[in-house]
């Protein structure tokens, strides 16, 4: 093939000024890339910087004048834009409308919605705002113990701002762990002005008022999901108290301290400034509640209703008031009805509830009742109780209860045994209780009327009836007695007690402020002894001596003073003509007969116009005894008449062919039982009586008759002898002895401690004898030896 077909054909030479054309179009195009280049990094930077650093202040400024418009006053610390969301407000601080200086709300972001046709011609230009995970915090004054600021999380919203009215659209978020979630609309009018009657007082309180509620809700836990509060409003901006507004709160589980409630229902309106609460209901482990109510903010008038089982001391107790019902332990809750009304305003507030309580077997304190049901009316100033039953299993209390302003009234009629309320009164009344024993429990009625319910106000009267009973260990039959009291006196008109040997009537008082007993024409045929363990144990050591036959008729009158007080007055007139046993000198005296007046005072006990029969004579005398502590002394006066000499001296010396009758007086003294102590003078006259058959003048009998045949047993028809007693001695400075032949005179001691005799007695004859007078010192003796076996010398052989 030829060369010519094969070989390439050189390129055409270019035209010069095609190649100046070419060279431009590079350098355009450059400068066109250049150009692109430095406007998107200019568009980027500027992204970049609207979004790290924000638009500048004025721009911060339209969008805050466009949020007053709206009728927020704000402010934003930084205005960004976001290449998805648009412009962002971030940092949003909400301010009270009228007090600018007051921080209502944080807001952390808000996308803008913005018409920018609208921006550039000076029209309002915000459409909406968008709110997506913000954070929302609500600052609080600053009070100890409760929370500064309220926090919503996880804040979504999309707020529309229409023509002459703002409308949010499913507003979510988290406060308090409580899932909330709000729709609704407002009217803002173009002449938007805030409610005159929206004080700043009114804002604080608001304030105040969720601050407490925040601190509340800060105790509550959500075991299960967490509850969701449904929120529908409409109304006008201007006049929010007149808004309308829905709620639901729905709760499967809520936990407070110890405190659990399941399936919480809450439901509320506010409408035409009137809130409503159609249902609130939950469940606990005890029951359930449920209630309603409502409240009107012009007249702030609210009435409601609600019916209670459930646990409520563990409520009160989650809430830091467990010590309302500390004492109360019950198995199964109370139910408690109540139904009434109320005025919340700053005017005035008050509150009335009427309603019922039934409430099984329970324990107050320690002791254990059966039930308790009751209706009840209370409005702050006034309480009401009426139809009250208190059971116990010893009895039952039915009371009707007023307590107003001056103004207390208690009816009460009670079959409980008041043993079972020892834990429950004070100290003193419980060792008063403490001394009594009830085989069934005494009928009590009482009508208290008074001024407040201060007892010491209590002016009062009623019956008491008691079957079997034992009071300090004293038992009676029965007991029954008007009751009356009043400026702290309680006393018993008209009581009458039985035991099996008699009864006892009268009036007894006790005075709580001078702690004293006062018995006024008390009347028994009771046990002395055993009586006078009702009026104060401490005199009964001093009644016991006493031993009475039968039942002697004793009349009491005057005061008992408790306490170790010195006014105790008491007075006994005894009769009793069926006699009595007495210890006198280790020997039982039985008197046929006897009567007196036993006067006890705080130290002493003194007998009065005792008089007596013994040994077929006559007693009478007085005494005056210590009864102070330690101290035993005993001062006493006796005479005695007629009393017949055999009997005295079988009981004493353990002879029995005495004759006569013995007479005479003896003014002693002593301390206690001591014989040794024992002190007196005293004088004694034997009459019509053999006084030589005395075991200790008898041997003189045998040597008289060896010197006058038949006179040694002739009766001594007469003696007389006065004495005194000091340390166990008898002695005495004149003994005289009449008899038919002869007289005997004499002095000397008688140790009757001791058993000892050291006597001297001369003979003084008479009639015939009278011719041995020369010889009286021939008929001196001297006795000694034992009482009871004398032995007795001539003085001077």
């Amino acid at each position: 093939m030829p060369d010519t077909l094969t070989r390439e054909a050189p390129p055409p030479r270019l035209h010069r000024g095609r190649l100046r054309v070419s060279a431009a179009r590079r350098a355009l195009r450059a400068c066109v890339r250049l150009t692109i280049v430095l406007v998107m990094a200019g568009f980027a930077f500027g992204a970049w910087y609207l979004a790290r650093k924000g638009f500048s202040r004025n721009w911060r400024n339209l969008v805050v004048e466009e949020l007053h418009k709206r009728g927020v006053e704000a402010s934003v610390k930084r205005l960004t834009l976001d290449p998805f969301r648009g412009l962002i407000a971030r940092d949003v601080r909400i301010f009270d409308y009228k007090k600018r200086d007051q921080t209502l709300a944080v807001v952390s972001e808000i996308s803008l919605d913005i018409n920018y046709a609208a921006l550039f011609h000076h029209e309002p230009f915000l459409n909406a705002i968008d709110i997506r995970n913000g954070d929302l915090t609500i600052p609080l004054p600053h009070v100890p113990g409760q929370v500064t600021h309220a926090d919503l999380r996880r804040f979504r919203a999309h707020v529309y701002f229409l023509p002459e009215r703002i409308e949010v659209s499913q507003a979510e978020g988290i406060f308090c762990g409580i899932r909330i979630s709000a729709t609704g609309q407002l009217i803002k009018r173009g002449n938007f002005a805030t409610s005159k009657t929206n004080t700043a007082a009114d804002a604080a309180r608001r304030l105040r008022l969720l601050q407490t509620v925040v601190t509340m809700l800060q105790r509550f836990q959500y075991p299960g999901s967490p509850p969701e509060l449904q929120v529908k409003f409409s109304g006008d901006l201007a006049e929010l108290e007149s808004a309308r507004l829905e709620a639901t709160l729905r709760a499967s589980k809520i936990v407070r301290d110890r405190y659990e409630a399941r399936d919480l229902s809450l439901t509320t309106e506010w409408k035409d400034q009137t809130l409503t609460v159609p249902q609130l209901e939950w469940s606990d482990a005890g029951g359930r509640f449920s209630g309603t109510g409502n409240w009107s903010r012009p007249n702030g008038a609210a009435t409601y209703q609600a019916r209670s089982s459930i646990d409520l001391a563990s409520l009160l107790g989650s809430f830091g008031l467990s010590e309302l019902l500390h004492d109360f332990t019950y198995s199964t809750p109370p139910l408690i009805e109540a139904s009434g009304s109320a005025t919340i305003s700053d005017a005035a507030a008050k509150i009335e509830v009427i309603g019922k309580i039934a409430l099984d077997k329970f324990t107050y304190k320690t002791v254990a009742f059966d039930g308790l049901t009751a209706d009840f009316a209370w409005d702050r100033d006034r309480t009401m109780l009426r139809d009250l039953r208190l059971r116990h299993r010893s009895g039952q209390i039915d009371a009707d209860l007023l307590d107003a302003p001056n103004d207390f009234r208690l009816n009460l009629e009670s079959s409980l045994a008041p043993a079972a309320l020892t834990p429950l009164v004070s100290p003193e009344v419980g060792r008063f209780l403490g001394f009594w024993e009830w085989q069934h429990s005494p009928k009590l009625h009482l009508s208290v009327r008074g001024v407040s319910r201060d007892p010491d106000t209590w002016h009062g009267d009623g019956t008491i009836a008691l079957g079997p009973a034992r009071f300090r260990g004293v038992s009676l039959n029965s007991a029954s007695g008007d009751l009356h009291f009043g400026d702290g006196v309680y006393g018993v008109e008209n009581f009458k007690i039985t035991r099996d040997e008699g009864k006892g009537t009268g009036a007894f008082s006790y005075n709580t402020k001078r702690h004293e007993i006062k018995i006024d024409h008390a009347e028994t045929t009771l046990t002395p002894s055993e009586v006078i363990m009702w009026i104060d144990p401490k005199f009964w050591e001093h009644v016991k001596p006493y031993r009475f036959h039968h039942t002697p008729h004793v009349d009491v009158n005057g005061i008992v003073q408790l306490g170790g007080g010195k006014q105790t007055h008491l007075q006994l007139d005894v009769s009793a003509p069926g006699g009595m046993d007495y210890t006198f000198i280790d020997k039982v005296l039985p008197f046929d007969r006897i009567a007196g007046q036993l006067l006890f005072t705080d130290d002493r006990l003194q007998i009065f116009d005792l008089k007596g029969g013994l040994f077929s004579g006559d007693l009478s005398g007085s005494a005056d005894i210590s009864l102070a502590r330690n101290d035993h002394h005993y001062t006493a006066k006796l005479a005695v008449e007629k009393v017949d000499f055999p009997t005295v001296t079988d009981l004493y010396f353990k002879y029995k062919t005495s004759q006569g009758e013995l007479g005479g007086d003896f003014d002693f003294g002593g301390d206690g039982g001591e014989r040794a102590a024992l002190y007196g003078t005293g004088k004694v006259e034997v009459r019509n009586g053999n006084v030589f058959a005395i075991p200790v003048f008898g041997p003189l009998s045998e040597l008289m008759n060896k010197f006058f045949s038949g006179a040694g047993y002739s009766v001594a028809h007469e003696a007389t002898a006065p004495f005194t007693i000091r340390n166990g001695v008898i002695h005495t400075e004149k003994l005289k002895v009449a008899g038919t032949l002869f007289a005997m005179v004499g002095h000397g001691d008688i140790d009757f401690i001791k058993n000892d005799l050291d006597f001297d007695i001369r003979i003084d004859a008479n009639g015939p004898g009278a011719l041995l007078t020369p010889l009286y010192q021939l008929f001196e003796y001297h006795g000694s030896g034992s009482l009871t076996k004398p032995v007795w010398r001539p003085k001077h052989l």
